[in-house]
């Protein structure tokens, strides 16, 4: 029989790293629904080697390597700090982490990836329309928020990403899927995460709310609402076990972390995008209501039967969010 010798010890385990169990709820106390975007949250473990490591009202996603880390968006310029101290505080060193990703291009995701870049020394990866945004500091001239927010520092992107590329960083590997419609550069991404034993298919899935200026009426660009309705379509199509979202509250994320709600559900993502669909219909009905209220000669000297037939050419299904999802606040940008 072998010996261990006296002078000899186990190696020890490290201890998990902000552990769910505790720092759910500890996110759930100190953060609320809709909360503010720069309001300091407690870094935690969702799941593997992957970390929720944002603001109370923006999310920041961190997936660890042991040949680098790979952050997905920003937060705005000042919770860039916040994401900077709680990479930190989990015992990483922000000069590991090699890519930097994002959702969509507005200030509020990635208007600290400039502080970011600066502080890592990492490339900076984006969509063709997600770099063009980057490196003038503003929305595009066709994305429906153009013009509602500040400019934030420019940050030229190292290279670009197209919808089912892989990014790699050593054994991590990350699925860019291209979903236009809240932005037109907006990217959700999917990767694997295992713990143990046991495996997930995460998805962070871009914020597609409809939310646009007031000028701006979906059924004016039939191209791009037709894209937006794709996203919709391939969000609800992925394999999906835990969902996250750029908001946090866009997702139920609050309650899901804190163990009041499933974290892990396989119809996340086909939940989500059927919830959007019902208020991107209403929204896209709403315009087409105005149209026809300002020029009522649309439909006039048309048969009954054009004018249905023309009816249903722009109707789209309508999907009833879940019982039991939260609501938002009136007035917030998504």
């Amino acid at each position: 029989m072998a010996t261990i010798p006296v002078q000899k010890t186990p190696p020890r385990i490290a201890p998990e790293r902000a552990p769910l169990s505790s720092e759910g709820p500890r996110f759930a106390a100190q953060c609320e629904d809709w909360d503010e975007w720069d309001k300091p949250a407690p870094p935690l473990r969702i799941h593997g080697n992957s970390y929720l490591v944002g603001t109370c009202g923006i999310a920041s996603i961190l997936i660890t390597g042991d040949d680098g880390h790979i952050l997905i968006d920003s937060g705005t310029e000042a919770g860039a700090e916040i994401v900077l101290r709680n990479i930190r505080r989990l015992g990483f060193d922000p000069a590991d982490v090699k890519i930097l990703l994002h959702s969509h291009e507005h200030f509020d995701h990635v208007g600290g990836m400039a502080r970011l870049a600066q502080a890592t020394g990492a490339q900076v990866i984006a969509s063709p329309e997600g770099a063009r945004a980057l490196a003038r500091g503003i929305p595009l001239a066709d994305d429906p928020q153009s013009g509602m927010h500040p400019p934030f520092p420019i940050a030229p992107a190292d290279r670009t990403v197209t919808d089912g590329e892989e990014i790699r960083v050593g054994h991590l590997s990350l699925k860019a899927v291209a979903t236009p419609g809240h932005s037109p550069g907006a990217l959700s991404w999917t990767w694997g995460s295992c713990d143990g034993a046991i495996c997930h298919q995460l998805v962070y899935a871009e914020s597609l709310s409809p939310v646009s200026s007031e000028d701006y009426r979906f059924s004016d660009h039939p191209d791009r609402l037709a894209a937006y309705r794709a996203s919709l379509a391939k969000v609800a199509a992925l394999r999906c076990d835990i969902l996250l979202t750029p908001h946090p509250s866009a997702s139920n994320m609050i309650e899901r972390l804190a163990g009041a709600a499933p974290l892990v559900d396989e119809n996340g993502c086909r939940d989500y995008s059927e919830a959007i669909a019902t208020r991107l219909d209403a929204r896209w009905q709403g315009s087409r209501n105005n149209e026809l209220a300002r020029h009522p000669r649309l439909h006039q000297g048309r048969s009954r039967k054009d004018q249905r037939r023309r009816r249903c050419a722009f109707q789209r299904p309508s999907f009833a969010p879940r019982a039991g999802r939260r609501g938002t606040r009136s007035g917030q940008a998504r």
